[in-house]
């Protein structure tokens, strides 16, 4: 029991004394408006999701975009402050990708279900795949950014005239073929890209 309670005062004496360091660095590095900004752009991006005015891929660019400029901060954050340009620049960084999810969240464009007459899961999980391998590629090297660029915006074309044929409730047939055959030419694309044949 002795040993249990001075276990307890060391711990609690460290973390004081860790606490009571802190307070110098701990004021440099603080960024709360910017992590607000963050949080307030991670909930705009999930009501875009769920509203259909963003795409899958479109959220996963930003997201993209999020986590780069987490580790910007973190990056200024490691010799213990962040500095006032420092600071500025997440600022902007944050301000230009709220203003984007904005842009897309007043986008007249919305892909979402309608009805059983308008839901394409096989199709939706195509596009999730393919916008993985792309992903997959770039981090590989293989996929090269400009390729990934265009690799996206074709994918991005593919899920807005999706929106486009689901905006009167149904999905034919034929847009069904439609869809699978651009999506299946995007995916060879993407292929061959990765796996090129020497």
């Amino acid at each position: 029991m002795t040993s249990k309670l001075f276990t307890a005062t060391a711990l609690a004496a460290a973390l004081f004394a860790g606490l009571a360091a802190a307070p110098a660095m701990a004021q440099n590095t603080n960024t709360p408006g910017i992590d607000n900004a963050q949080q307030a752009v991670h909930a705009r991006i999930q009501q875009g999701l769920q509203s259909g005015h963003i795409t899958p891929s479109e959220a996963q660019a930003l997201y993209r975009r999020d986590r780069d400029i987490q580790n910007r901060e973190a990056y200024f954050k490691s010799d213990g402050r962040a500095t006032p340009q420092e600071r500025q620049q997440l600022r902007a960084d944050m301000a230009n990708l709220s203003a984007e999810v904005e842009r897309m969240m007043n986008n007249r464009d919305v892909v979402g279900q309608h009805g059983q007459d308008s839901a394409t899961p096989g199709i939706d999980n195509s596009q999730r795949e393919i916008s993985q391998r792309i992903n997959d590629g770039l981090r590989s090297g293989r996929i090269s950014q400009r390729e990934a660029r265009m690799l996206h915006g074709r994918e991005r074309a593919i899920e807005r005239r999706e929106a486009a044929f689901k905006s009167d409730g149904v999905v034919t047939p034929q847009e069904r073929r439609q869809l699978r055959d651009e999506l299946s030419a995007l995916r060879n694309q993407v292929e061959r890209l990765i796996n090129p044949r020497g």
